[in-house]
């Protein structure tokens, strides 16, 4: 089954999707998840799951009516293959084979004892099921537009997260149980409280030791998921994300955005970047330009730029050169990975150019309905520890603690990419994201 990466709808300029909201305007919708599971289908089993029961009550306050309670865990998995068709019992079903549904999309209805469930957000990927529940805060009669619905591109970002952290254990299952083990605790960081603020699920990092999961029995606030055992402390953490779309045309404006808990607006984006992709029959030219601003640290624990080739056959040859960094080409053959490390060169600038030819295209090829012909893209992904654009940070020595004891506090800020799109300028700016930004 080919997994498609979302479009992801975006804020108009210079607006801050910290900021309050205005005296008599509409309260600024919060993208928060019901649930969310990680399934495998052969054998029939529940790897991971995490309800969210504040979350819960929202759904049913805002649903009225129209709401459908999340149901067992055994009970979704049955109904979810059901929706699939990953049944024994393929025989026509009207509400879910009726050309009507026929959607290529990963939003779905799933049918359960109290109704339809919707809208549950589902792939599957080596043998493995991704599904989450957003929160809809509105009625579900009649359905809403999938835009409208701020939780399901988080959420799909949350679980494709997931699936990079997971995709690496699946050499036997020691190492899978292993890895779903981890993920309860890892899914703390990246989404406590049923809110996602870190999908990049990989680089979170946790002692495992001090972390004990609590027993059933044992009463706890909701907002307080496990025990902490050891010397108390207090983290502060100033995290700001930027978004950023860059076309390299002189009739369309660059856009980016930096957000976070701290409402703020950036002179210029970190990185600058230029990409060039011309098709040639099978073959694709490409030549990517990226410069660090010299106002940015030049110390990342990471720093990457991933160029897909979806709606194409997997990539049978590739000739490239790179002035920095390492080029890898992913395991589905349909995704280069630049590595440029944790510094730029001294120059502030590096280059990758090369020719990619294409085989021809199968059913579990991955699409996109974005990244079709021309209109290609860059992603950057990179994280920038004690830095932000701002130069906002938090002074541990004035942080004050009311309780019993004197726990140690420490300080830390980080940037990190969020959206950070760079695209084709040979082609025309994809319309759908430039029809949001206006």
């Amino acid at each position: 089954m080919a997994v498609r990466r979302p479009a992801v709808p975006r804020a108009a300029p210079g607006s801050s999707p910290a900021a309050a909201p205005r005296p008599g305007s509409p309260l600024r919708r919060v993208m928060a998840l019901r649930a969310l599971w990680v399934l495998r289908h052969e054998p029939r089993a529940v790897l991971f799951s995490r309800r969210y029961p504040t979350v819960e009550a929202r759904a049913e306050a805002f649903n009225g009516s129209t709401h459908v309670a999340v149901p067992s865990d055994s009970d979704f998995l049955k109904a979810l293959l059901f929706e699939l068709r990953l049944t024994e019992d393929q025989s026509f079903v009207e509400h879910r084979d009726t050309s009507t549904r026929i959607d290529h999309s990963s939003v779905r209805s799933v049918r359960v004892e109290g109704g339809d469930l919707w809208p549950v957000v589902a792939f599957q990927k080596s043998g493995l099921i991704y599904a989450c529940l957003p929160l809809v805060e509105e009625a579900l009669e009649p359905r809403p537009p999938l835009l409208t619905i701020p939780g399901l591109s988080q959420g799909l970002a949350l679980l494709f997260g997931i699936l990079d952290y997971i995709s690496p254990s699946r050499k036997n299952e020691a190492e899978l149980s292993a890895k779903a083990g981890q993920l309860r605790t890892l899914i703390i960081q990246a989404c406590p409280l049923g809110t996602p603020l870190n999908a990049n699920i990989s680089s979170l990092s946790s002692s495992f030791d001090d972390i004990q999961v609590v027993p059933a029995d044992v009463k706890q606030p909701a907002w307080r998921s496990n025990t902490y055992k050891g010397k108390p402390q207090v983290n502060v953490c100033i995290t700001e994300k930027v978004k950023c779309m860059q076309y390299d045309k002189r009739d369309v404006v660059d856009m980016w955005q930096v957000y976070g808990a701290v409402n703020c607006k950036v002179p210029v984006p970190p990185i600058l970047g230029c990409y060039q992709l011309t098709e040639e029959g099978s073959q694709c030219k490409i030549t990517v330009n990226l410069k660090l601003h010299e106002s940015i640290k030049n110390s990342f624990e990471y720093c990457e730029a991933r160029i897909p080739f979806f709606n194409r056959g997997p990539i049978a040859h590739l000739e490239y050169k790179v002035s920095y960094g390492q080029l890898d080409l992913s395991r589905e053959k349909s995704l280069l990975v630049w590595v440029i490390g944790q510094k730029f060169p001294k120059s502030s600038e590096v280059s990758l150019t090369g020719t990619v030819t294409f085989g021809d295209i199968g059913e579990e090829h991955p699409t996109d309905y974005v990244c079709t012909g021309n209109t290609a893209y860059v992603k950057m992904y990179f994280r920038i520890p004690d830095f932000t654009l701002t130069g906002c940070y938090v002074d541990q020595h004035s942080v004050q603690i009311f309780a019993p004891g004197k726990p140690k506090i420490t300080a830390s800020r980080e940037l990190i990419s969020s959206d950070y799109y760079i695209w084709n300028s040979e082609a025309s700016a994809p319309t759908m994201y430039k029809s949001l930004y206006y």
